[in-house]
């Protein structure tokens, strides 16, 4: 049975735990707002931005931009994997890499082609490293102030990847934010930029009319397109991580507490056993005189 000093000891070393936890869970639910605010702005633009480059991808000669061929190729797939640069987080880490090395494993079955790597966050960094795969870009420290900046890095680096000869076609996977109790796992195709299927007459009967010509228009929206993609990626990523810590550390709180009580508990039967023994002591020592 633990001596009292050493259940003291217990306890204190809990509620000093308890209170790093919580301070942690106010912290991430602060960040976790300004987070929200950036994706709720961010969001419908880029969605919109999205759907109106697929559909365009659907009218445009495929030769007006590089960006815009989809012909089958046998190259390597670039893979951007987004993860955190701290733990902490619940299974926020260990799903986004457990959805890559689902991707990797698929993709490396597939014809036999190989699939690289641009890790964003040191977690994925660190995972991926350690194991030997080809990584063409890493970035680590950016998502203590995501800026439009880093997504544009990105973006360029992932454009210049597809343009070479080594890369056919690039993947974004990351953690989507839909709920502080729900994160999502996202893997979609960043290059080249999907074709919508037509759905209706009246998305058959789109016309566009370029003003200047499409060479030069396209020149300049595609590449800002693509980082418009990253950026949202980003902050979808950015949201997921303060929810899911916030998350993980109210539940550690919560559990912090219910250990703090059953440790009081514990004590509080130690020293009242201890008292009553030593009660014992003494009334045998005074019947025995």
């Amino acid at each position: 049975m633990p001596s009292l000093i050493d259940i003291r000891r217990r306890v204190r070393a809990t509620k000093s735990t308890q209170q790093i936890t919580k301070a942690m869970k106010m912290v991430s639910s602060s960040k976790l707002r300004r987070a929200q605010e950036r994706i709720l702005q961010n969001r419908p633009y880029a969605q919109e931005m999205l759907r109106v480059f697929n559909n365009l991808a659907t009218r445009v000669d495929p030769s007006a931009h590089p960006l815009l061929n989809d012909d089958p190729k046998q190259a390597r797939t670039l893979l951007v994997v987004i993860s955190a640069d701290r733990g902490l987080c619940g299974g926020f880490n260990t799903n986004v890499i457990k959805g890559a090395s689902q991707f990797l494993t698929e993709h490396k079955a597939d014809a036999g082609r190989d699939v690289a790597l641009a890790l964003v966050g040191r977690k994925g960094r660190d995972f991926f490293m350690r194991r030997g795969f080809d990584v063409k870009y890493e970035e680590v420290g950016l998502f203590q102030n995501v800026k439009w900046s880093h997504a544009q890095a990105i973006a360029k680096t992932c454009i210049d990847e597809f343009l070479g000869p080594d890369i056919s076609s690039v993947y974004l996977v990351y953690n989507e934010f839909r709920s502080i109790m729900s994160q999502r796992v996202v893997v979609e195709r960043l290059l080249p930029i999907a074709k919508l299927e037509p759905q209706s007459p009246a998305i058959d009967s789109v016309d566009y009319l370029f003003e200047p010509s499409p060479d030069e228009l396209l020149q300049t929206l595609l590449p800002y397109h693509v980082s418009v993609q990253v950026m949202r990626a980003l902050l979808e990523s950015s949201a997921a991580e303060h929810a899911a810590r916030m998350t993980a550390m109210d539940a550690a709180t919560r559990n912090a507490k219910e250990m703090v009580d059953r440790l009081t508990l514990y004590m509080n039967k130690v020293r009242q056993a201890a008292i009553t023994r030593e009660i014992i002591e003494i009334v045998a020592g005074a019947q025995s005189v």
